[in-house]
Protein backbone atom coordinates (compact mmCIF):
# COMPACT_ATOMS: atom_id res chain seq x y z
CA UNK A 1 0.00 0.00 0.00
CA UNK A 2 1.70 3.96 -0.39
CA UNK A 3 2.56 6.31 1.77
CA UNK A 4 -0.36 8.35 2.61
CA UNK A 5 -0.81 11.47 0.30
CA UNK A 6 -0.70 15.48 1.25
CA UNK A 7 -3.78 16.95 -0.32
CA UNK A 8 -2.31 19.97 0.61
CA UNK A 9 0.52 20.68 -1.00
CA UNK A 10 2.36 23.18 -3.62
CA UNK A 11 4.70 21.41 -5.85
CA UNK A 12 4.41 18.47 -4.27
CA UNK A 13 5.65 19.38 -0.79
CA UNK A 14 2.77 19.34 2.24
CA UNK A 15 1.89 22.39 3.46
CA UNK A 16 1.09 21.86 6.75
CA UNK A 17 4.45 20.80 7.88
CA UNK A 18 5.66 24.31 6.19
CA UNK A 19 3.29 26.16 8.52
CA UNK A 20 3.19 24.14 11.91
CA UNK A 21 7.02 26.13 12.90
CA UNK A 22 5.45 28.96 13.16
CA UNK A 23 2.48 28.87 15.84
CA UNK A 24 5.13 26.44 17.67
CA UNK A 25 8.02 29.69 17.53
CA UNK A 26 5.44 32.16 18.65
CA UNK A 27 3.48 30.04 21.50
CA UNK A 28 7.10 29.03 23.37
CA UNK A 29 7.82 32.43 22.78
CA UNK A 30 4.86 33.75 24.56
CA UNK A 31 6.03 31.52 27.27
CA UNK A 32 9.40 32.41 27.60
CA UNK A 33 8.02 36.48 27.24
CA UNK A 34 5.79 35.76 30.36
CA UNK A 35 8.90 34.00 32.22
CA UNK A 36 10.85 37.12 31.28
CA UNK A 37 7.59 39.47 33.28
CA UNK A 38 7.13 37.47 35.94
CA UNK A 39 11.11 37.92 37.07
CA UNK A 40 11.38 41.63 35.70
CA UNK A 41 7.99 43.07 35.72
CA UNK A 42 8.66 45.31 33.05
CA UNK A 43 5.08 45.60 31.04
CA UNK A 44 7.31 45.54 27.23
CA UNK A 45 7.18 41.64 27.78
CA UNK A 46 3.43 41.90 28.31
CA UNK A 47 2.94 43.41 25.22
CA UNK A 48 5.75 41.49 23.00
CA UNK A 49 3.47 37.86 24.55
CA UNK A 50 0.27 39.63 23.03
CA UNK A 51 1.62 40.40 19.72
CA UNK A 52 3.21 36.94 19.87
CA UNK A 53 0.21 35.27 20.74
CA UNK A 54 -2.03 36.92 18.00
CA UNK A 55 0.46 35.91 15.46
CA UNK A 56 0.33 32.25 16.81
CA UNK A 57 -3.31 32.87 16.51
CA UNK A 58 -3.37 33.44 12.87
CA UNK A 59 -0.61 30.97 11.86
CA UNK A 60 -2.38 28.31 13.88
CA UNK A 61 -5.79 28.84 12.01
CA UNK A 62 -3.51 28.86 8.06
CA UNK A 63 -1.67 25.24 9.99
CA UNK A 64 -4.87 24.24 10.92
CA UNK A 65 -6.92 24.96 7.23
CA UNK A 66 -3.86 22.60 5.63
CA UNK A 67 -4.53 20.27 8.03
CA UNK A 68 -8.30 20.02 7.78
CA UNK A 69 -7.12 19.69 4.11
CA UNK A 70 -5.17 16.86 4.38
CA UNK A 71 -7.27 14.97 6.54
CA UNK A 72 -10.84 15.31 4.64
CA UNK A 73 -8.83 14.51 1.41
CA UNK A 74 -7.19 11.13 3.06
CA UNK A 75 -9.14 8.50 4.05
CA UNK A 76 -6.18 6.59 4.83
CA UNK A 77 -4.95 9.92 6.44
CA UNK A 78 -7.98 10.02 8.50
CA UNK A 79 -8.24 5.88 9.61
CA UNK A 80 -4.68 6.83 11.97
CA UNK A 81 -5.27 7.61 15.28
CA UNK A 82 -2.94 9.48 15.80
CA UNK A 83 -4.06 12.18 13.61
CA UNK A 84 -7.00 12.44 16.10
CA UNK A 85 -4.49 12.66 18.81
CA UNK A 86 -2.52 15.50 17.02
CA UNK A 87 -5.29 17.22 15.53
CA UNK A 88 -7.51 17.08 19.19
CA UNK A 89 -4.47 18.23 21.14
CA UNK A 90 -3.82 21.08 18.74
CA UNK A 91 -7.69 22.41 18.69
CA UNK A 92 -7.42 22.51 22.81
CA UNK A 93 -3.81 24.41 22.53
CA UNK A 94 -5.33 27.04 20.58
CA UNK A 95 -8.69 27.51 22.71
CA UNK A 96 -6.38 27.89 25.55
CA UNK A 97 -4.39 30.40 23.89
CA UNK A 98 -7.65 32.21 22.73
CA UNK A 99 -8.74 32.28 26.01
CA UNK A 100 -4.93 33.31 27.09
CA UNK A 101 -5.40 36.24 24.28
CA UNK A 102 -8.69 37.00 25.21
CA UNK A 103 -7.54 37.45 29.05
CA UNK A 104 -4.72 39.73 28.71
CA UNK A 105 -6.48 41.86 26.23
CA UNK A 106 -8.85 42.90 28.21
CA UNK A 107 -6.74 42.42 31.52
CA UNK A 108 -3.50 43.81 30.51
CA UNK A 109 -0.43 42.76 32.64
CA UNK A 110 -2.64 41.72 35.72
CA UNK A 111 -3.37 38.82 33.39
CA UNK A 112 -0.15 37.37 32.55
CA UNK A 113 0.92 36.23 36.46
CA UNK A 114 0.10 33.50 37.49
CA UNK A 115 -2.80 32.59 34.92
CA UNK A 116 -1.45 33.44 31.90
CA UNK A 117 2.03 32.05 32.88
CA UNK A 118 0.23 28.91 33.42
CA UNK A 119 -2.04 28.95 30.45
CA UNK A 120 1.19 29.42 28.47
CA UNK A 121 3.20 26.69 30.03
CA UNK A 122 0.53 23.67 29.33
CA UNK A 123 -0.17 24.85 25.88
CA UNK A 124 3.93 24.24 25.94
CA UNK A 125 3.46 20.89 27.14
CA UNK A 126 0.54 20.13 24.86
CA UNK A 127 2.30 20.80 22.12
CA UNK A 128 5.15 18.71 23.36
CA UNK A 129 2.83 15.86 22.90
CA UNK A 130 1.07 17.08 19.92
CA UNK A 131 4.26 17.30 17.90
CA UNK A 132 5.09 13.46 19.29
CA UNK A 133 1.92 12.79 17.65
CA UNK A 134 2.68 14.63 14.15
CA UNK A 135 6.29 13.03 14.51
CA UNK A 136 4.82 9.18 14.44
CA UNK A 137 2.72 9.99 11.72
CA UNK A 138 5.45 11.04 9.72
CA UNK A 139 7.98 8.90 10.64
CA UNK A 140 5.92 5.69 11.51
CA UNK A 141 2.82 6.12 9.06
CA UNK A 142 4.47 7.81 6.22
CA UNK A 143 1.89 10.34 6.03
CA UNK A 144 3.16 13.07 3.47
CA UNK A 145 6.44 10.95 2.06
CA UNK A 146 7.22 10.51 -1.09
CA UNK A 147 8.57 7.06 -2.57
CA UNK A 148 10.85 7.52 -5.43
Amino acid sequence: MPNPRSTAQIAGHPIHPMLIPFPIAFFVSTFLCDLVFWRNGDAIWVTASLWLLGAGLVMAALAALAGIIEVAGSEQIRALGDVWWHAGGNVLAVLIELFNFYSRYQQGPSAVVPSGLVMSLVVVLILLFTGWKGWEMVYKHRVGVADF
